[in-house]
């Protein structure tokens, strides 16, 4: 069983950033497989590292497209994408220091914040970005 399901309703138009939304999918369902297997910490640690590493790649790229379009939501944005990330760096160190465990709490809410994010924010700089020349 999966976590998430890419398909075209997350779609923003633009195939370099769908194609980063589909590899954050992959690493989420990733993750929860590896929860669901009761994978130890060895394994679970790296995959969480490697969501979070990638994350802030897809952020930073995303963000450079809208720099240079002259985005008009880029800031409000960009702090969405710093709040998320100081979320996940925290819960990150945690679980490095052993203080919290993977949970599933966790990955319905990475789940839940991505998918909307990409549906109500993302998707609203998608046609701006078209309009610049950039799919």
């Amino acid at each position: 069983m999966v976590l998430l399901t890419w398909n075209t309703k997350y779609s923003v138009g633009v195939k370099a950033l769908d194609d980063q939304h589909t590899i954050l999918f992959g690493l989420l369902n990733d993750l929860h497989s590896a929860m669901m297997k009761g994978e130890a910490q060895r394994v679970t640690g790296p995959l969480l590292r490697k969501l979070v590493n990638y994350t802030h790649t897809h952020f930073t790229s995303e963000e450079k497209m809208m720099e240079a379009t002259e985005y008009p939501g880029l800031a409000a944005h960009r702090a969405q994408h710093r709040e998320l990330m100081n979320q996940v760096q925290d819960y990150s160190a945690r679980f490095e220091r052993v203080e919290v465990t993977l949970s599933f709490k966790l990955l319905i809410f990475l789940r839940d914040w991505l998918t909307a994010h990409i549906e109500k924010d993302d998707r609203q700089y998608g046609p701006w970005l078209n309009e610049r020349g950039i799919y």
